[in-house]
């Protein structure tokens, strides 16, 4: 009989648990804030961000997992910002190629996936120490985790702000405007990302007291 671990055992499957609560990159990592900030303004473009780091950490890891026998220690940032540059310029082109608008939106905050800390850290703290699979599962599980905080921020700025969801008019269609409501226009400054960041913090510490403790 194969003693080979599970490809979705507990182990596994807490990779990808983890990041979206307890360990998650922004929220108790205080890792990838910048972005937060940036491209939360609208849903859609948010949406793309998250899906983009997913590609890129996700295929890094398992790419620097592979090679971790070979790469000279002295030269292995190298190597990593090599493997992550190269994800990032096959995504950036796939975004102009199929989604040309959102990736005008994003501008250059696609390109700067590269110098996001949350890569990097993956990179070095667990694929270089880990197998293909696990490092997988490990940089989806974190890209999901920052790209759960960017689309709750999002939302909110985009519902409270524009008084839209995806471009959809939604508190026109309810009848909010009726009832008195205006567009709250602080929603959609950046101090207004960090304040919302801030209130997810909150919310996750109060649901997880041993994160107080620990972080």
């Amino acid at each position: 009989m194969s003693d080979r671990e599970p490809l979705f055992s507990s182990k596994n499957l807490k990779l990808l648990r983890e990041p979206l609560n307890k360990s998650n990159p922004i929220t108790v990592q205080v890792l990838g804030i910048c972005s937060a900030l940036a491209v939360t303004v609208k849903l859609k473009p948010s949406v793309v961000m998250a899906v983009s780091v997913i590609a890129v950490l996700s295929v890094s890891n398992v790419v620097i997992s592979v090679l971790r026998k070979h790469i000279p220690p002295r030269i292995r940032i190298i190597v990593q910002l090599v493997v992550i540059a190269t994800m990032v310029i096959l995504v950036d082109e796939i975004l102009k190629a199929f989604a040309y608008d959102v990736s005008k939106q994003l501008s250059v905050f696609v390109g700067l996936i590269i110098t996001n800390c949350i890569i990097m850290g993956r990179l070095e703290a667990f694929a270089l120490a880990n197998k293909p699979w696990p490092s997988f599962l490990d940089g989806i599980g974190n890209a999901a985790g920052y790209g759960l905080i960017l689309i709750i921020v999002a939302f909110f700025r985009e519902f409270l702000g524009s008084g839209t969801i995806w471009g959809y008019p939604v508190m026109e269609k309810i009848g909010i405007y009726k009832l008195g409501y205006t567009d709250n226009g602080l929603m959609i400054l950046p101090p207004m990302a960090l304040i919302t960041v801030g209130i997810i913090i909150w919310i996750q510490r109060g649901k997880n007291r041993d994160l107080i403790e620990t972080h």
